[in-house]
């Protein structure tokens, strides 16, 4: 057999790209048997990976959060027994829990719900069109969960932009602010007790 004749009219590429997959038990006897084959397969695969890495697309930061979110998430949310909410939870199910408590769109500049509070949680429903001043917490963790609209949150120096279904935890004695970007932002406030 002429091993440069077959390496030379691209059976090994047609094999490895899945254009010709009928080849494969020949190339492995092939590969086997003669080194320039065996070569030739490895420099090719290293060929792939390589332009599989340059093609490669970054996936969004937020992409983690929706695969665990829908792993972990919860099956129905119910006013009187809300679960914390997380960077995993579902925002379709706490909005479909909610949705009948959200004013409509003509409602004033700010709406807030009181859903749950005990000695450890306060969770509240919040509806609002304006901008939250810089401010910090020493005592209250605070948290937001968006189920509605876009906000821009500084915290400290780090700026984070959030769309529905992203949760920020606010650290304590850490500066911050939000910037409501869209005409109004649906979101879930949350506070966790010392």
């Amino acid at each position: 057999m002429d091993i440069k004749g077959y390496i030379d009219e691209g059976n090994l590429e047609q094999y490895c790209f899945g254009f010709n997959t009928e080849l494969g038990n020949e190339i492995s006897a092939l590969r086997s048997a003669h080194a320039e084959i065996d070569q030739e397969m490895n420099e090719i695969e290293l060929a792939i990976e390589d332009l599989a890495l340059i093609q490669a697309i970054a996936p969004s930061p937020q992409l983690k959060n929706k695969i665990m979110s829908a792993l972990f998430a919860e099956e129905s949310i119910y006013l009187n027994n809300l679960p914390p909410t997380s960077k995993y939870s579902n925002y379709e199910n706490w909005l479909k829990a909610v949705e009948h408590l959200i004013p409509a769109e003509h409602f004033d500049d700010f709406f807030a719900h009181l859903l749950k509070q005990n000695e450890m949680i306060a969770q509240t429903l919040v509806v609002t069109k304006l901008d939250v001043p810089e401010e910090v917490h020493e005592v209250i963790s605070e948290s937001f969960f968006i189920l509605k609209g876009t906000c821009t949150c500084k915290v400290g120096s780090n700026i984070f932009t959030l769309n529905a279904g992203d949760h920020l935890e606010i650290p304590l004695h850490t500066t911050h602010d939000i910037r409501i970007d869209s005409p109004y932002v649906v979101a879930i406030l949350q506070h966790r007790f010392a």
